[in-house]
Formats: structure tokens, sequence, C-alpha cells
């Protein structure tokens, strides 16, 4: 790994970290497939997405597409996914220019969230 990408992630982590989460008042266990384009790839954009999605436990995975964009599937509360989508999109080292977000159904057993390579 180079020094700039082990220099990034790093501060990557300690951004995903930093987060502050509302109150979040409980809601309904959902699965959403959401698609991210714009300036999304080499920018920690996953690794921010997996950060977040583990301090808030939700399942699933996310994934970078060849054509630049960043795909994820998350699993969890509702208004915990809502949230995290809200933080991708106001990522000031990302740009995000379109999202399209699909309801799933939701996957019995799912344990943890990934990175996809």
């Amino acid at each position: 790994m180079s020094v700039f990408k082990k220099l990034r992630n790093d501060y990557v982590i300690w951004h995903a970290n930093r987060v502050k989460f509302p109150k979040f008042t409980p809601s309904s266990i959902v699965r959403k497939n959401v698609a991210f384009s714009g300036k999304v790839q080499k920018v920690g954009f996953r690794l921010e997405i997996y950060c977040l999605a583990r301090r808030m436990k939700l399942t699933g995975w996310v994934r970078n597409l060849k054509d630049g964009s960043v795909e994820a599937e998350l699993q969890g509360e509702e208004s915990h996914i809502d949230f995290l989508v809200n933080c991708m999109q106001s990522l000031k080292r990302a740009s995000v220019k379109k999202m399209t977000i699909i309801d799933l159904p939701f996957r019995e057993g799912e344990e943890s969230f990934t990175v996809v390579e």
C-alpha cells in the first residue's frame, strides 16, 4: 500500500469515527441498494461507508463499479441507512452527482458489513 493511500485511509477512519450520530428514532429494518456516481472513487468513499455502517450496526456490502461509481447494499434500521446516505452525499472530499436507491427484500442471517474488492 502506498504511503498516500495509508494516510488517506487513516484520515478516512478518523473522519468516520468522528461523525456524530443523532438520537435515532427506532425504525423498521430494511435493505436498500444505493448507487453513488460522481467523484466517488479514490477518495476513501467505500472505507467511509464501511466505517459508518459498522458503527451503526448495519449489514451488507460496498464495492467500486467499473464505470467509476460506488454501489452498496445496506440493511438495518431505515433511519440509520438514511443518515449514512446523507453523510455520503455531503462528504467534502467526494462529489456525489447522482444517486439511485432501490428497496430490496430483507436478507436473513447476514451478520456483517464488508468491502467487496
